[in-house]
């Protein structure tokens, strides 16, 4: 089996990854202050950037990522000899590129020299103030179209989506982003329909577009490339030697809700206010409609048209969030954290639980709380 071509697109000081036939590259378009790295690692996944070196000198054999050869993935048949994947980076200008987050990288080609390609990741992006301006990298948005329209898989980690949407292609497309970024997304690409608790959402007549959602499902990405392109045993072996994960239940449980409050109705933002400490008390939502001074009807319309959820609906979104924390960082039972959020029925706050986060509180514990090794007091830095 011949290499694929990849290439990873950035928008941020633009950097994009592009997998070509037989080779993978990266591609840094250049996107101004923009791109950020937290996309795949290369080379199966790219060429991780994440970490960096002592400040004053590094040995000759550091590495910015560990690549394994097929003995130390256990000689495992499954794992071809030859890498199935060539990544490259690349940008609008071939040379070094600076990122958002100041590292800098070399982009061995520029976009244009880049005439076809198997895979294009675009990598998580950074939305200055929140909000995606776009318009500013014509060359690149033509060129993922026209990749696209040779037979390319577009694929996107995290935030990379936006400049994805661009192009256009991915309207009427079912797509994910990165929960803290859905409500930008929505509102700067209303024709795209978006899936923020998804981890991946695989898309198109040939399964074209690929998108990943909150920032490490580029796990989940990469391994479902492995499995696409080289199988789904090479996938596990790549995961167990990496420590990789697939997010098997979703992202619902990461997801911290915060209801909306810039919908212009004082009246509801004022029940929004009293609501955020009051939400344990008995009846809550009968409580709010005789403070708000309206009929009933009229208020639960209101709220819901404001907000996007039902009064009640609200109350067991905050409950459960509340849950949350608690879950996280203490030891109370299941059972007295239920009482103390509002509910005196624990078997139904426990379906109410896992029906919104998709964890059992007890799994959701295991999950999040911190482990005991580190929970110890800060250090505090060494006198220089």
């Amino acid at each position: 089996m011949s290499a694929l071509r990849g290439v990873v697109a950035v928008a941020g000081p633009g950097f994009e990854w592009q997998v070509r036939q037989n080779r993978f590259v990266c591609a840094n378009a250049r996107l101004g202050a923009d791109a950020r790295w937290s996309g795949p690692n290369a080379r199966c996944s790219s060429a991780s950037l994440r970490c960096r070196t002592a400040p004053s000198r590094a040995s000759p054999d550091c590495s910015t990522f560990s690549i394994p050869s097929p003995c130390s993935l256990g000689a495992d048949p499954a794992v071809p000899r030859h890498p199935p994947f060539k990544v490259e980076i690349v940008a609008a200008s071939k040379g070094p590129v600076a990122l958002a987050s100041g590292l800098a990288i070399a982009a061995g080609d520029a976009v244009a020299d880049v005439t076809q390609t198997d895979i294009v990741i675009v990598p998580s992006v950074v939305l200055r103030g929140g909000v995606w301006r776009t318009g500013r990298y014509p060359e690149l948005v033509e060129w993922l179209r026209a990749q696209n329209a040779r037979g390319a898989v577009l694929c996107s980690a995290c935030s990379g989506v936006f400049l994805l949407a661009e192009t256009g292609l991915f309207d009427g497309v079912e797509s994910t982003v990165h929960f803290g970024y859905a409500d930008a997304f929505r509102r700067t690409f209303p024709n795209v329909p978006i899936h923020p608790e998804r981890v991946l959402m695989i898309s198109g007549k040939r399964q074209e577009f690929v998108t990943s959602g909150a920032s490490m499902t580029w796990h989940d990405l990469v391994l479902y490339l492995i499995a696409r392109y080289v199988g789904a045993t090479a996938a596990q072996t790549v995961a167990r030697f990496f420590a990789l994960q697939w997010h098997h239940d979703g992202l619902a449980p990461y997801i911290v809700f915060e209801g909306p409050r810039h919908h212009g109705d004082a009246l509801v933002v004022a029940a929004q206010d009293w609501l955020a400490t009051r939400f344990s008390v008995a009846s809550p939502v009968e409580t709010m409609i005789r403070r708000s001074g309206l009929a009933e009807r009229t208020f639960k319309r209101r709220f819901t048209a404001a907000t996007g959820y039902t009064p009640i609906d609200y109350v067991q979104r905050l409950r459960v969030e509340d849950a949350k924390r608690r879950l996280e960082r203490t030891d109370e039972a299941a059972d007295q954290i239920a009482w103390r959020v509002g509910y005196e029925d624990p078997a139904f706050f426990r379906r109410l639980f896992k029906r919104t986060t998709g964890l059992s509180p007890g799994q959701y514990r295991r999950r999040f709380q911190i482990p005991e090794f580190a929970c110890l007091a800060p250090v505090k830095n060494r006198p220089r």
